[in-house]
């Protein structure tokens, strides 16, 4: 059903234009070289998860239409997933098995993401991250897992409210407000320690 849907999936130039758009937010190099996300396909994969689930949540809440948009965005994603697949040699007959499983995996951690971000709990958004994000991935050297782990739940959470604050004319524009990085929560080269920024 799912690889039925992708193969009659027709472009929507609002959802190309976000997509775009979360697909260069998330391949920031900060986020590999100092928040410690791994920089394979599985890492990259999990950084555009984070960010698509953020633009879906803000377009739920909007309209009928934004809620269209929202699945629209989806469709991209996973069209986009098929197609990267199928580039990298995937065969035929294991492309639906996968995206399956990515469909899946995008789905759990959105549930985990939207609860946290729901409650507004950093604690909550830690735990998340960790399970998902950071599971099992090296951290950058002279760091904590726990406080990049804490950076970046808090960079999500600004997210959150950055995007809450959009209108859906915005949004659906094109016109996403990320807060800046570096804002969230950066390394102390000296100390090794993460703080705020003034």
């Amino acid at each position: 059903m799912l690889q039925r849907l992708i193969r009659q999936f027709r472009s929507d130039s609002r959802a190309d234009r976000l997509y775009g758009q979360i697909v260069a937010q998330a391949r920031q190099p900060v986020f590999y070289a100092r928040y410690g996300v791994a920089d394979t396909a599985e890492g990259r994969f999990d950084m555009i998860v984070l960010h698509v689930v953020l633009v879906m949540r803000r377009l739920r809440e909007t309209s009928a239409d934004g809620r269209a948009l929202a699945q629209a965005l989806f469709d991209t994603f996973f069209a986009d997933m098929d197609r990267n697949l199928r580039e990298m040699g995937t065969s035929d007959l294991s492309v639906p098995k996968k995206v399956r499983a990515m469909v899946e995996a995008f789905y759990g951690r959105a549930a985990v993401y939207d609860t946290a971000i729901e409650a507004a709990s950093l604690e909550g958004m830690c735990a998340a991250l960790d399970r998902n994000l950071f599971a099992g991935k090296a951290t950058p050297d002279g760091v904590t897992p726990d406080s990049v782990t804490e950076a970046m739940a808090r960079y999500v959470l600004a997210c959150g409210d950055r995007l809450a604050r959009l209108s859906y004319d915005d949004i659906r524009a094109g016109r996403l407000d990320w807060p800046v990085i570096e804002e969230a929560a950066t390394p102390d080269s000296a100390t090794g320690t993460w703080g705020e920024q003034s």
